[in-house]
């Protein structure tokens, strides 16, 4: 059945502690020229920054009213995982895509993501940090081996040829991601969204590269080997001990 062409791209974005940079991808995104002139929803959920994150979102949201912006803020820590699931729940757009608040990821690069999908070729599609001719920042070595390893253990249950499971760039149909029932609050929302869209019946998975700027510590990373492991347990539970 062909399905109707989208109008709508919902850009949901978890944030904490981000006041530093948020404002800069917001504008970066508010830049960007979508194919097929769609319309652009930008959904943050500030997972109850220390900072002042949500007052510069406040402020950003006045102040750029041509931009739609969804703001929402947790009364609590929950994490990245549980910010990205009040996002999805509210996205309202046709598509969506997962955006850090950070400078890692340029959203000029949607419509590499865009094109499969409008194409009528693709129902999600990842975004690759290690595929493509794309500027990457060169970082940490051992980040890379367990990124490596990770996608190659996910790769293995799922039966799919990712190339980067953890990329932050995923774009979904959104009945699609909606539908899901996510339940990693943490940093486990890639394994477990990536095991379980595996195992949607005739789902068209594709894989674009993109480029990476990625951050040191010391300019506010926040992911550490302690994520990995959970990413490990995480691929081992979602494709083995609760498939559902």
């Amino acid at each position: 059945m062909t399905q109707a062409q989208p109008k709508k791209l919902s850009i949901v974005i978890p944030a904490y502690n981000e006041s530093r940079t948020i404002h800069q991808i917001l504008n970066r995104i508010r830049d960007v020229s979508l194919a097929n002139d769609l319309e652009k929803e930008v959904v943050i959920v500030d997972d109850c920054s220390t900072d002042d994150t949500y007052q510069t979102l406040e402020a950003y949201q006045k102040e750029n009213r041509d931009l739609i912006i969804k703001l929402f803020k947790h009364q609590e820590n929950q994490g990245k995982g549980a910010a990205l699931h009040t996002g999805i729940k509210e996205a309202t757009g046709e598509l969506l895509v997962i955006q850090d608040a950070d400078l890692e990821y340029d959203p000029q690069e949607y419509n590499l993501l865009l094109r499969p999908i409008l194409n009528g070729q693709a129902d999600v599609v990842y975004g690759s940090r290690f595929i493509g001719g794309n500027p990457h920042r060169i970082l940490f070595f051992w980040h890379s081996i367990g990124n490596q390893f990770l996608t190659f253990l996910s790769n293995a249950f799922t039966n799919l040829n990712l190339t980067d499971m953890e990329t932050c760039y995923k774009m979904f149909r959104t009945s699609i991601v909606q539908d899901l029932q996510l339940r990693e609050k943490r940093f486990g929302f890639e394994p477990e969204v990536t095991a379980k869209i595996s195992r949607i019946k005739g789902v068209r998975i594709y894989e674009v590269g993109i480029s990476y700027y990625g951050r040191t510590y010391a300019e506010g990373k926040k992911i550490g080997w302690r994520d990995g492991f959970r990413a490990i347990y995480c691929i081992l539970k979602y494709n083995i001990w609760k498939r559902n």
